[in-house]
């Protein structure tokens, strides 16, 4: 036998104890978990039981009242009548009486000067001062009438450039004299709204080439000269 297969032999060997001793060593170590692992109890069974609830009785019916005596029908129920409000009374609303128009004033001339004052400021007589006129004071006579006045067709032209240019709307006020034949004549400004934009002046230009008045006249029917009337001429809308 040579020296190498002794050597084979005696790790052979070798090979099989090591082998050997592993195994147990595995058998081993498996018992030692199996018995330090402690036994686990089983959970208690919890019992369920079912009932059904227990339903009260239901209640006696009410008792039947008694029939009451006499034999008759019940008696209706009372009725109370509540009388109706009393109408208030309303004050009655009275409108104040309307002012009555002013005369306007006119200072008529006698034709001849008489030596005892006459009648003065008579409203239409053509008497004043001194004078022996036929004015017999306020409330006779016709007082000065429009004719006719100027249409927005004629007054369109006349408007100053100025309120044109700036579409500004106003009026103008003048004063002028009826003459026997209806036209008017000695006319003056009186006033103008607003200023600085020659309504004025237009005014002065419509008036007199426009509107037409009837002089008022005395009782006897005599037309009172020198009567003044104020007109006003609206440019635009007021």
């Amino acid at each position: 036998m040579t020296a190498r297969t002794r050597t084979n032999r005696q790790w052979r060997k070798a090979g099989v104890l090591g082998s050997i001793a592993l195994v147990h060593g595995c058998v081993f170590a498996l018992l030692s978990i199996t018995q330090a692992q402690p036994e686990v109890a089983p959970s208690p069974v919890i019992e369920v039981e079912l009932f059904s609830p227990i339903v009260p009785p239901p209640p006696p019916p009410p008792p039947t009242p008694a029939p009451t005596s006499g034999g008759g029908a019940p008696a209706a129920p009372s009725v109370v009548h509540t009388p109706p409000p009393r109408p208030i009374a309303r004050p009655e609303v009275v409108a104040p009486p309307a002012k009555a128009p002013e005369q306007p004033l006119v200072i008529g001339a006698a034709p001849v000067a008489g030596p005892t004052p006459g009648m003065g400021q008579g409203g239409t007589g053509s008497g004043s001062g001194t004078g022996d006129g036929d004015g017999d004071g306020p409330g006779s006579g016709a007082p000065a009438l429009i004719l006719r006045g100027a249409s927005q067709a004629e007054i369109l032209p006349l408007v100053p450039p100025a309120a044109r240019r700036a579409r500004q709307s106003g009026r103008g006020s003048v004063s002028c004299v009826i003459r026997a034949d209806t036209r008017l004549e000695a006319c003056r400004l009186v006033s103008e709204t607003p200023e600085g934009f020659g309504f004025g002046d237009a005014a002065l230009r419509i008036v007199p080439q426009y509107f037409r008045f009837r002089p008022p006249t005395t009782a006897s029917g005599r037309t009172v000269e020198g009567f003044r009337v104020t007109v006003f001429v609206q440019f635009g809308r007021p």
